[in-house]
């Protein structure tokens, strides 16, 4: 059956790609779709019934009659899936005659003829590295806004979707002199919120949380706040007025004579800005860009692994082709820009692009169906597992910054990514995101400057709009006719917000994902519609709150939660009244991944949490009040990530201690946490060197200074496979004596931060002239009394490329400012140079 399973799923990818072209195909991919997921369920329940048998039969010997009452249900569903796969190789047969038919025909555009929603989030971040065109631009707004000196100025930037306004005033918004003319600076988007939302988001980024409910009231904090302030505020993305919110909140602003305040707004609709009050003259309209300009921008993206250079000149000539048909829109160039860095660079492969590429026309009435059809072709070219993947953005609500380590642990629970190789599941999942970003299709918000891995991210909203479309299509998840992703008894993915209404889930059977995204609260209780809702692979109740006065029945919950048996994802991060998970969690078999960090509340987790024979990763990171784990976890052998491990004090015997994890042979990530009575004992200090496949090490020491406990942690034998290690809170007046080359081979990325007694790095830290650090990139944070100088460090580490330090009074002759936030990188000439 799982043979069968990946059989359908290829052919499922190759319908896709060509389902508008026949209506035979488009009911296919529907039948072939509802199929794939029945299949998908059968063979979870399956496993998860032989990893309890296997577990059982340990214990008992005889066949349980649940076995054979389970046996005897997946005969039936077996038969009545075959009897359905049958019927289906009839329309199976057929499809290859039918793609190769599509290939041969030319390609139409798949954006005709559709409704686009008009939902958008956008932040003041701006990515400079793919940025072309906007020096004039620049300008021409600077002229009108740094001598202002009167009262309120409106300014407007206007043009079509994709033309880059938002880039625009980002950089405007981000610009040194525009910096230090305004006392305040603030950025909105009012497609993504309301008007109270938006007061609430201005009092925010003032520093003045309020969230009470009346207008007039938010209006006057407001209002006192910017008082005797010059101030920016940009309008990003303004489509309507309707509703009288600008009228209002525009009397509320304070317009003293010769304050110099400006408001910048961004629409597509210059009839909506000149009834805002935005005089003509005050009207920007950028241009579309130069030939020049767009060559400069599509080689940015496209060669970005050659550092924008393009050295084969049948591809530059298909190039430019591609380049007419994208019409000067930016974020067009970008998008295919961002598919062709992914391909071969043959010229056949870009000609075959080039045919399939709608021609976007510059008339701003057309332009948005034809820049969707080019958006569409990006998705379309897309391998399955990344179009499975890029369709989950469809649930996030429009002013949500997606953490990443949700986005990997859901793509993972659902098994979109599987390990590849020696490559692991989470190492696979990062890569998948890194060639969507590299492919434009979504956009880094915060990442780690050292090496550019992603911490969150985000989605440019015509994207957003194509990737909803196809969602809607494939019945991913479900919408209203405003976008939305809502509840229903056909959903099959949520994410829910304060809006979701989820008695329409009730009876619902297919639901594989819940998050909650923009919601604290959700109810529990014996009549809850999730009671019937017995499908869920992924559950991610971050950041939720229950009291004794939210009728919130935790009984009820843990009694549907553990019935969940094909549940692979379980999240309660920074869930502040969590104090303990119930016996009961065992239930869980297929549960591979568990995340409860920082719920700083959660004192105790039960022995019953070792007997979950699939778990890969464990996170109780940050749980402050739980002070040991179980004994038994050295059972979950599939264990790669743990984070959060409380190393105990000696005399808890019923506690993990160090030298019980000597048979997770698979970690690659691994936080020790050293709690107040915490010990390292004499035979645990080698426990540590035997994780052969460990990539991180964390270790928080706890701001222990007792000799005893330095004098252990000093002897610690790490791994030689280290890549990246954090030390923090660490009281010694020089750095442990394996932090050194010699031991640490490997080692690429160094972190030490948060001590306040760390004066100097050890002589074995700074290694020998034949035995130096093959570290990258170092983080000194909080260190104040580190004394160190920057000839020193490179002379330590040689191949150094990026350093960051934050609060580092003490240290010497640095190439940046070590008192503050700063950052040095090694120019890339010199990279040359070396290589």
């Amino acid at each position: 059956m799982k043979s069968e399973l990946v059989i359908l799923q290829s052919y499922l990818g190759d319908v896709d790609r060509h389902k508008e072209k026949y209506k035979t195909l488009e009911a296919a991919s529907t039948n072939l779709r509802e199929l794939i997921y029945r299949i998908d369920d059968l063979v979870s329940d399956c496993q998860n019934r032989v990893d309890y048998e296997n577990m059982r039969s340990r214990f008992f010997s005889a066949i349980s009659l649940r076995g054979k009452n389970f046996r005897n249900q997946v005969g039936k569903k077996l038969a009545e899936i075959n009897r359905d796969i049958v019927s289906m190789r009839e329309t199976l047969n057929i499809i290859p005659s039918m793609i190769s038919v599509c290939k041969s025909e030319e390609s139409g555009s798949s954006g005709g003829g559709s409704s686009w929603g008009r939902v958008r989030w956008t932040s003041d971040i701006i990515d400079e590295s793919q940025t072309v065109g906007l020096a004039e631009d620049s300008k021409t707004l600077k002229k009108w806004i740094l001598p202002c000196n009167g009262s309120l100025q409106l300014i407007a930037i206007v043009g079509m979707g994709g033309l880059g306004k938002t880039t625009l005033a980002q950089k405007i918004y981000n610009d040194r002199e525009v910096c230090s003319r305004f006392h305040v600076r603030i950025w909105v988007c009012k497609s993504t919120f309301g008007e109270l939302e938006i007061m609430k988001g201005i009092l925010e980024q003032l520093k003045m949380d309020d969230h009470r409910s009346d207008r007039n009231v938010l209006l006057k904090r407001i209002h006192e706040a910017l008082s005797n302030k010059k101030y920016l505020i940009v309008m990003d993305d303004v489509w309507s007025i309707d509703d009288g919110w600008w009228k209002r909140l525009l009397e509320g602003l304070p317009k003293t004579e010769k304050q110099g305040s400006c408001i910048i707004v961004t629409s597509r609709n210059e009839d909506v800005v000149k009834r805002m009050g935005v005089e003509e003259e005050q009207i920007h309209r950028p241009e579309l860009l130069s030939e020049e300009e767009q060559w400069l921008l599509f080689c940015k993206v496209a060669f970005a692994s050659s550092k924008g250079k393009c050295k084969d000149i049948e591809l530059k000539h298909v190039g430019k082709d591609i380049l007419k048909k994208c019409a000067g829109l930016p974020l067009a160039i970008k998008t295919i820009g961002g598919l062709l860095s992914s391909k071969c660079q043959l010229y056949s492969v870009w000609k075959e692009v080039y045919e399939d590429l709608p021609c976007i026309l510059a008339d701003e009435s057309k332009s948005d169906d034809s820049l969707m059809a080019t958006l569409q072709l990006s998705y379309d070219h897309l391998p399955l597992q990344q179009k499975q993947c890029i369709l989950c953005f469809a649930i996030y609500p429009e002013d949500y910054e997606i953490e990443v380590d949700q986005l990997a642990n859901w793509w993972i629970g659902e098994g979109f990514i599987h390990k590849k190789g020696t490559k692991t599941p989470r190492k696979m999942a990062l890569e998948c995101l890194s060639e969507l970003i590299s492919q434009c299709l979504v956009e880094a918000v915060s990442k780690r400057n050292y090496d550019g891995r992603v911490y969150s991210c985000k989605m440019h909203d015509m994207i957003r709009e194509m990737i909803i479309r196809v969602a809607r299509e494939e019945s991913f998840c479900s919408f209203d006719e405003n976008n939305t992703n809502i509840a229903t008894m056909h959903s099959r993915r949520l994410g829910v917000t304060n809006e979701t209404l989820l008695q329409p889930l009730d009876g619902n059977s297919k639901l594989r994902a819940l998050l909650l995204t923009k919601a604290n609260y959700i109810g529990f209780t014996k009549q809850v519609a999730l009671a019937q809702v017995k499908s869920l692979r992924v559950l991610d109740l971050s950041h939720l709150k229950f009291d004794e006065s939210s009728q919130f029945c935790e009984v009820d919950m843990w009694r549907w939660i553990t019935s969940l048996k094909r549940l692979t994802y379980l999240s309660f991060r920074d869930v502040a009244n969590l104090t303990k998970l119930p016996r009961s969690i065992k239930k869980l078999w297929g549960l591979q991944i568990l995340v409860l960090g920082d719920c700083i509340n959660l004192k105790k987790l039960p022995r019953s949490i070792a007997l979950l024979p699939k778990l890969v990763v464990l996170d109780v990171g940050n749980c402050t009040s739980l002070s040991y784990l179980p004994r038994g976890l050295s059972k979950l052998v599939h264990l790669q990530e743990l984070y959060g491990f409380k190393i105990p004090n000696a005399r808890i015997s019923n506690a993990c201690h160090l030298r019980d994890l000597k048979d997770l042979r698979d970690l690659r990530v691994l936080q020790l946490d050293v709690m107040e009575g915490s010990m390292i004992e004499e035979d645990e200090l080698t426990v540590l060197a035997q994780f052969q496949y460990l990539r991180m090490l964390i270790v928080n020491a706890g701001d222990r200074d007792d000799d005893i406990f330095l004098e252990r942690l000093e002897k610690l034998l790490p791994p030689k496979s280290l890549e990246e290690l954090y030390l923090r809170h660490f009281c010694g007046h020089t750095t442990p004596a394996w932090i050194a080359p010699k031991l640490l081979d490997r080692l690429q990325y160094l972190c030490i931060e948060d001590s306040c007694v760390l004066q100097h790095l050890s002589d074995r830290f700074r290694g020998s002239e034949g035995n130096k650090w093959k570290i990258e990139g170092l983080c000194l944070k909080y260190l104040p009394n580190l004394e160190e100088t920057w000839d020193g460090i490179k002379s330590a580490m040689p191949g150094l490329k990026y350093v960051e330090v934050s609060h580092c009074n003490s240290l010497k002759s640095f190439s940046c400012d070590v008192k503050n936030i700063d950052s040095w990188r090694k120019p890339e000439e010199e990279d040359d140079e070396m290589n």
